[in-house]
């Protein structure tokens, strides 16, 4: 007869081992109805409780905790990190710091890791030095000898080139905003590459330091002769500018401009017209953290061979976005400051 162990009554009740586990050791963290489940399913299964039953392992993740512009990506990520963590049984230690000595002694706690964010190459030199699994969620350097789970920001920018191509967009603008995020270079190279390769299009980039500039650089694009129909832009909170200075500019959306964001995060869907974006699955970046670490922990990936996982973005179209047709009203050309 088979042994019933932990994973044999979790299959049976439809929990997870962690769950199973606290309710047959008398700790809290459960129900007492589920608690009460386990132990009859424990009982009828003729499960014996080993007299000195392994603690669960634990994982630690790492938040960079300056890295404010992607915090409900990082939300997202705690999400499915959690939820992955306690269906396959392990406990989460879940930080917030950019502290090299702080991160070090948390992983040193721990029987693998994952550092979400810009952690510099230091942090990392340290973490590895322990030979502890380590999962990065964030830029890596070229062929740089580390796991990592991402998106698919360049693909995701030469979709959006795509899109609007096909609803008729000839004049496209990329609204970088603030210079210096890898992700948002990447969304720029991705629809650079499609566009360059239409004769007919006409494809210009802003970039500046505040998103409260962006009028300043329409109105000087206007003067040289450039009247965008289409807005890309790097994030959705920046789309959320665009999309409000357009409006008080007296432009009729998407009547006379379309705007795309990246990220399908709350404010999307708050604004009017709400807003067509690349939506980035958070969630299953986090839980395909935990995966990797597990399978690191139990041997399924060679020692000496580093994994790239991608979890693919999509486009969700709402109102934001429309056709541009010879037929419409020109878009208002904004007067040259004075």
């Amino acid at each position: 007869m088979a042994k019933v162990t932990l994973a044999t009554i979790a299959q049976r009740t439809g929990l997870s081992k962690f769950a199973v586990s606290r309710s047959l050791s008398g700790k809290d963290g459960v129900s007492d109805e589920t608690r009460r489940r386990v132990q009859e399913v424990a009982a009828e299964l003729g499960y014996t409780r080993p007299s000195l039953e392994p603690e669960l392992l634990t994982l630690g993740v790492i938040f960079h905790d300056t890295d404010l512009i992607n915090s409900e990506l990082h939300l997202l990520i705690q999400n499915g990190a959690q939820s992955e963590a306690e269906r396959l049984g392990y406990r989460l230690n879940m930080r917030w710091t950019h502290e090299p000595d702080e991160i070090q002694a948390i992983v040193r706690a721990c029987s693998g890791a994952v550092l979400v964010g810009p952690h510099d190459r230091g942090t990392f030199a340290r973490v590895r030095a322990l030979g502890k699994p380590i999962v990065r969620q964030g830029w890596l350097e070229p062929l740089e000898q580390a796991d990592h789970v991402g998106g698919t920001d360049h693909e995701a920018g030469a979709a959006v080139a795509n899109y609007l191509l096909a609803l008729g967009h000839r004049r496209i603008v990329y609204v970088h905003g603030t210079p210096g995020y890898r992700g948002r270079v990447e969304r720029f190279y991705g629809v650079r590459e499609v566009l360059e390769k239409q004769a007919d299009v006409e494809f210009r980039e802003m970039r500046f330091q505040a998103d409260s500039r962006f009028t300043e650089h329409l109105r000087a694009a206007q003067a040289d002769g450039f009247h965008p129909t289409a807005f890309f832009c790097a994030h959705d909170g920046l789309a959320l500018t665009v999309v409000s200075e357009l409006l008080r500019l007296g432009y009729r959306i998407p009547e006379n401009a379309s705007v795309v964001g990246f990220g399908d995060y709350s404010a999307a869907t708050q604004i009017s017209p709400q807003l067509t974006t690349v939506k980035v699955f958070g969630q299953q970046m986090g839980a395909a953290c935990v995966r990797l670490l597990d399978d690191r922990l139990n041997g399924r990936i060679p020692s000496d061979i580093p994994v790239r996982v991608q979890i693919t973005s999509r486009i969700i179209e709402r109102a934001s976005c429309g056709p541009r047709s010879l037929s419409e009203a020109a878009a208002p050309t904004l007067p040259v400051a004075g």
